[in-house]
């Protein structure tokens, strides 16, 4: 055995690419759209029999979250009616307030959820916690066997099998490496890529001495993506465990992580899914480092928020997590939304849907806010974040058709509307603003309106209060920046050396704080255009984001930006015709905009990353004190050699070899099938391999026969001409 290849009775090389396929059937049922808010409906599972120690708290909790977001609100409403110089009467003020009070609403949500957050961190931890149902160096039963898998699709091939091989060596330190089998799913269409990966996993099989434990499939047809990838697996090998793992393709989890969550599985059987809170790390630019330090600073606060006030019924993000395989194969497989319309069709946002189907089910869906070992990485750039975020907001968009599906639990749903509100409250905000230009305007360029009711008998005059407009503005940022300053004292509190001590936390609070100011408005006029192309039924990509430190180039920030600059520019020089009092208030949006295309190039610069952690600036606990896990990895992708590609399946012969052991584990082929495969074949060897799309090379890397007719052509071509030509080079 070497690598995952070993040679059969008659001597051709055979692939363990995969264990015996066991079937099991997992189809999905439909969508009961109609009953709002219905409890009828709702799977019955041995779940709901069991006593629930948390789901009263819970509800005590989400009730006070919700009282807490009214009042707030509601003082904030009658605020700014005091504000508005017709206390909201005409239609335009009208406008307004309704804007301001879902927005601010929004904003009252998230501050209620941090201050929780920072309570809970402060006084020692939620009593409700999974992570003490998990009790340490318990051994962990036989028959609980998981499978650790990674989809993947046209990735960086060494970022993803560094990240495993250093999961893997960390799982083998625990000595609980038997209970677990990994699986990398790709459903890649690059044939270069796919090369690559099948000599990396061998690779990594013959390094970690791994075979029949670390398994690779390629998915021919690559159906419902992600969502349609895990489910194929589940249909193969589900049967085989009772837990399974999914990471991205840049996550890294520890050992000890992986054992405790298989341990929090076992000491509650009602538990469906357990989320992790991933720390983000392995970048350089000074985007992805802000990121990071945001993530690490202030996460730690909203993940234990969110924890507080959901409890059982909480999220999942789709990687980073464990899940229980029987009810997750009998429940969450996802069909196609019916009608037509930007919300019918496939759904692209499936973690949101996955636990909501979870918890309808009866089984609980839990986050491990205080569980450490779980890493992932941030978009290197700003524009890298906004293809990844028009995904998720169609994704989102398309979910709020489910708000009213019939038996899905009140969490899960404010979980749906959560995902909307992060994007729609984009175009509301933009909304808010282009409506306080138009009220600028108005009051600017119009005579003073006093009778605006018909048979009104006393004038009504227009008040201007800029103190309770100051004090609005300010109660305002309170509820942004408290959340960040506490987080800063917690760090302070507990580990603020791993973060350059407590004068460069403090910098780096600032710094991040005003970046991020700077990012929202440009965020801002990005998620109103995704908004309004879902809406529209725009096309969506579906790239795979880049696993390296890519900066983005003036010309690339000037297409992307542009337009946004010149509205900033032409903005703000109409707010300063009409008062230029008022421009000023406007300066932190225009400016922004006005400034887009610098600020998306140079927070992209990995020197300024460099140079601010040279100065421990934005510093975060993973690099001053990098995890082994992490350490593998970083090592791990420094050190890949050269993997091959396509052209050398065909030319090499040890990469022909093990190519064709992984074709060998392929399904037979139809004989008209092949005829058609062989006719490509001769084509392309009359006009070169090149010549062939990627699809067709595909195919060809999937026929034992026509790899071996290849290869022999290749080696045995009599001259330096043929084989050049062949291969499609000059």
């Amino acid at each position: 055995m070497n690598g995952g290849v070993i040679a059969d009775p008659d001597g051709a090389m055979r692939s363990l690419m995969a264990p015996p396929v066991r079937r099991t059937p997992m189809a999905p049922s439909g969508w009961p759209l109609r009953t709002a808010f219905s409890r009828r409906g709702t799977v019955a599972s041995h779940c709901e029999a069991r006593p629930r120690f948390w789901q009263r708290a819970g509800m005590v909790r989400r009730s006070l979250l919700l009282g807490l977001v009214l009042v707030q609100t509601a003082f904030a409403a009658w605020s700014m009616t005091a504000v508005l110089p017709y206390h909201g009467t005409q239609p335009l003020e009208a406008a307004i307030l309704a804007l301001f009070v879902l927005l601010f609403g929004w904003i009252s949500a998230g501050f209620w959820t941090a201050l929780t957050g920072f309570l809970v961190l402060l006084f020692g931890g939620d009593r409700y916690a999974i992570s003490r149902t998990a009790a340490a160096r318990v051994p962990i039963a036989e028959d609980a066997r998981t499978a650790i898998v990674m989809p993947i699709a046209n990735e960086s091939v060494p970022r993803v099998f560094s990240g495993l091989r250093a999961t893997f060596r960390s799982l083998a330190a625990t000595s609980e490496l038997r209970h677990f089998d990994f699986f990398v799913l790709s459903d890649s269409s690059d044939p270069d890529l796919r090369v690559a990966e099948m000599a990396a996993w061998r690779e990594a099989c013959r390094a970690l001495n791994a075979s029949g434990r670390l398994f690779y499939r390629h998915r021919t047809h690559r159906l419902k993506r992600k969502s349609g990838n895990l489910a194929d697996f589940c249909r193969r090998w589900g049967s085989n465990y009772r837990y399974m793992v999914v990471l991205d393709a840049d996550s890294v989890m520890s050992g000890e992580c992986l054992t405790t969550l298989v341990r929090m599985m076992e000491a509650n059987p009602d538990a469906g899914i357990i989320q992790t809170v991933p720390r983000a790390a392995g970048r350089d630019t000074l985007f992805a480092r802000m990121q990071q330090f945001a993530n690490r600073v202030y996460g730690p606060l909203f993940a234990a928020g969110l924890h507080f006030w959901q409890l059982g019924e909480s999220h999942y993000w789709g990687h980073n997590a464990i899940i229980r395989i029987t009810p997750f194969m009998e429940h969450c497989a996802l069909g196609r939304l019916p009608g037509r319309g930007f919300l019918s069709g496939e759904i692209l946002s499936h973690d949101f849907v996955e636990a909501a189907l979870m918890r309808r089910a009866g089984w609980a869906v839990w986050l491990a806010y205080d569980l450490p070992g779980s890493y992932e990485e941030m978009p290197p750039n700003l524009a890298d974040e906004l293809v990844r975020d028009r995904r998720w907001c169609r994704g989102n968009l398309i979910n709020s058709r489910l708000l009213f599906a019939q038996g899905l639990h009140p969490a899960h749903r404010a979980v749906f509307m959560t995902g909307v509100m992060t994007y729609l409250s984009a175009p509301m905000w933009f909304a808010f603003l282009l409506l306080s230009t138009a009220l600028l305007a108005v009051h600017t360029l119009l005579p003073p309106t006093y009778f605006i009711r018909p048979e009104q008998l006393f004038p009504l005059w227009p008040e201007w209060r800029p103190n309770w407009a100051i004090g609005l503005f300010g109660a305002t940022a309170t509820l942004l920046f408290l959340p960040k300053i506490l987080a800063g004292l917690l760090v302070v509190a507990q580990e603020s050396r791993f973060f350059g001590g407590p004068l460069r936390l403090a910098a780096g609070v600032l710094i991040e704080s005003a970046l991020s100011a700077l990012l929202a408005p440009i965020r801002m006029l990005f998620h109103t255009q995704f908004v309004a192309g879902a809406l529209t039924g725009g096309a969506v990509g579906w790239k795979s984001p880049p696993r390296e430190d890519t900066e983005t180039g003036w010309g690339e920030a000037l297409r992307r930006h542009g337009g946004h600059s010149l509205l900033g520019i032409l903005w703000a020089a109409g707010v300063y015709w009409l008062n230029p009092s008022f421009a000023w208030w406007l300066v932190p949006i225009t400016g922004a905009l006005a400034l887009s295309i610098p600020i998306s190039v140079l927070s992209s610069r990995v020197s300024l990353g460099r140079r601010a952690r040279r100065g421990r600036l934005l510093l975060i606990p993973e690099e001053s004190r990098p995890p082994r896990e992490l350490r593998w990895t970083w090592a791990g992708c420094r050190r890949t050699s050269q993997l091959p590609g396509f052209l050398d399946a065909m030319r090499d012969p040890a990469v022909n070899t093990f190519v064709q052991a992984c074709a060998n584990a392929g399904t037979r082929q139809s004989p008209a099938i092949h005829r058609a495969r062989q006719q490509r074949v001769q084509w392309a060897l009359e006009n070169g391999l090149d010549a062939l799309g990627a699809s067709e090379k595909n195919a060809l890397l999937a026929d034992l026969d026509v790899l071996a007719r290849i290869h022999a052509l290749v080696r045995n071509a009599p001259a330096r001409r043929d084989n050049c030509q062949i291969m499609g080079s000059g």
